[in-house]
């Protein structure tokens, strides 16, 4: 089994299943892709990189569903967390 976790192909972040140092190269698979990426940050278990440049405005997918909005650019293999996701889900004051 990986270190990371992709459940879809359109996903464009991993979780981590182990703790992760930062600088550590890393390679994920899911079905016929293959995502190679330097972490650019330390990564806690359960906690995700971006595979996939995602710009500011773009959204976050995770599990094939739409989990946040980028709120700057993201790049490969740093931290996608609440730092750098305005969450979509579950807030009421959005149409």
């Amino acid at each position: 089994m990986g270190r990371f976790i992709m459940i879809d192909g359109g996903d464009n972040v991993a979780t981590a299943l182990i703790g992760e140092k930062e600088g550590e190269s890393v390679t994920i698979y899911f079905e016929e892709k293959r995502f190679e990426v330097m972490l650019k940050d330390t990564i806690a278990p359960g906690h995700k990189i971006a595979v996939r440049h995602i710009l500011c405005g773009q959204q976050v997918i995770k599990y094939g569903y739409p989990i946040g909005t980028a709120t700057e650019d993201i790049l490969p293999g740093q931290h996608v967390h609440i730092h750098n996701v305005e969450s979509t889900r579950g807030r009421g004051d959005k149409a």
